[in-house]
């Protein structure tokens, strides 16, 4: 195999374990400790430290299934917060910004650098990254560095599974008999974009490595699977079809979903009322956050389809507006509108969401000659109410629809019996220390 072109450097730098590091941060006493992380309604093992990995607990598993290892292994578990890894990405992202010209936040805890033209050596470069990150953060990172991004995902896999790497590998720093040896270790179902389904047709073709997709004609992939994958061949051999997205360039969202399942069945059309205003509202932020506006809401209730000794009831409703809006207000009678239509007394409805729908840009807004809305004023009053929210925490100001009764206390709240606190956007919760004075 030839060597990789080294005219471009993609760095893609992703943090380790991250909901794990996060919880950490602030509470170091789980350092060294087998810890994982719930999903909604502390279902299942979202994330896991290396100690509960090193126990064989995967992901995904119900929580049910690994409760055994609390005694037996001193198995630590916490609630998904959610507002602290959100903030906490924030600032990770915000710190690795100022190591390259061009970012591209790729999830939560992963981000793509372009490296290219940089003059120092750059497995250094990226352990400066790490450093820094642990300096400020306290969040540990692997560097993975390549001609393409997914070369980039790739040597970022390698760098998590050998330690001897310190957290950082780049394709450039090895010699080519050494990349083709990589290559051949890693199976195919490793690569960005391959999943189980399309590695078990690979492997019809005797593809079963990166190395051999890397050396498979290209064109064969494309008539036999599609042109992404086509594409990804020449990814693997260096050529870049994956270019940067400049944040400011990034697609709008075609859809938005906000939904969620209940810590508790609900019975009462006013309890899915505030459930559906909530979920309004949050999906409402962020239509106005990509500067959209939209033109069909639908909003959709479900019971539980594992419900003993009851039938099914599973409606949706979509309601067109007569103005494309992006005022939580407006939005919010819409939904009610619906829910009103759908709802059924006597069912124990487990589930319930909104999807927005048919996006257009905000600057393309049409008013109709004869609506009653002041769109000036509507507009004001929700980019006040998001600069409140965005200076002070989320929900700091929101509509009474959403509910009254106090946080974790509303009926339709997700279950989270063991959520840390919210460390870092919540300022009765902000930790605090004392110090020690001598009389």
């Amino acid at each position: 195999m030839k060597a990789l072109p080294t005219d471009r450097a993609i760095a893609l730098v992703d943090g380790n374990n991250f909901y794990v590091s996060c919880e950490r941060v602030f509470n170091p006493k789980l350092e060294g400790k087998p810890l994982v992380i719930l999903s909604n309604n502390d279902g299942c093992i979202v994330s896991r430290s290396q100690e509960a990995r090193a126990l064989g607990i995967p992901m995904g598993l119900p929580f049910f299934e690994a409760k055994h290892f609390i005694k037996s292994h001193q198995l630590q578990w916490l609630s998904s917060n959610y507002a602290l890894y959100g903030d906490m990405s924030d600032r990770l992202m915000h710190v690795l910004s100022e190591f390259a010209t061009q970012q591209e936040i790729y999830s939560i805890d992963e981000c793509f650098l372009d490296l290219s033209g940089h003059q120092a050596p750059l497995t250094a470069y990226a352990q400066e990254i790490r450093q820094r990150t642990l300096q400020y953060l306290r969040l540990p990172t692997c560097v993975g560095i390549g001609p393409s991004k997914t070369l980039a995902k790739l040597a970022n896999h390698i760098a998590k599974k050998n330690p001897q790497f310190t957290g950082v590998f780049s394709w450039e720093a090895c010699h080519p008999q050494d990349q083709t040896d990589w290559l051949k270790k890693i199976a195919v179902d490793e690569v960005w974009g391959v999943g189980r389904k399309l590695s078990a047709q690979l492997h019809q073709l005797q593809i079963h490595t990166v190395y051999d997709l890397q050396n498979t004609n290209p064109e064969l992939i494309r008539q036999r699977f599609s042109v992404v994958l086509a594409r990804t061949v020449h990814e693997l051999n260096g050529i870049s079809c994956l270019h940067m997205n400049d944040l400011k360039n990034m697609p709008r969202q075609q859809q938005i979903i906000s939904s969620k399942s209940f810590g508790q069945v609900i019975e009462k059309i006013e309890l899915l009322q505030e459930a559906i205003a909530s979920y309004v509202c949050r999906a409402a932020e962020k239509l106005r956050q990509q500067q959209s506006t939209c033109q069909l809401i639908t909003v959709f209730i479900r019971t539980s389809p594992f419900a003993k000794n009851s039938l099914p009831y599973k409606p949706q409703i979509t309601i067109p507006l007569s103005i494309a809006t992006a005022d939580s207000r407006r939005l919010v009678q819409a939904a009610y509108f619906g829910l009103k239509h759908i709802f059924r007394s006597g069912y124990r409805y487990q589930k319930a969401g909104i999807i927005l729908s048919e996006l257009q840009d905000q600057a393309q807004h049409q008013n109709d000659l004869f609506s009653q809305v002041n769109l000036q004023q509507s507009t004001q009053v929700m980019q006040t109410m998001d600069l409140l929210n965005q200076r002070y925490g989320a929900n700091t100001v929101t509509l009474a629809s959403t509910g009254l009764t106090a946080g974790n206390a509303r009926h339709w709240r997700l279950r989270a019996n063991q959520k840390s606190q919210n460390f870092t956007t919540r300022w009765t919760e902000i930790p605090y220390a004392l110090a020690n004075r001598h009389t």
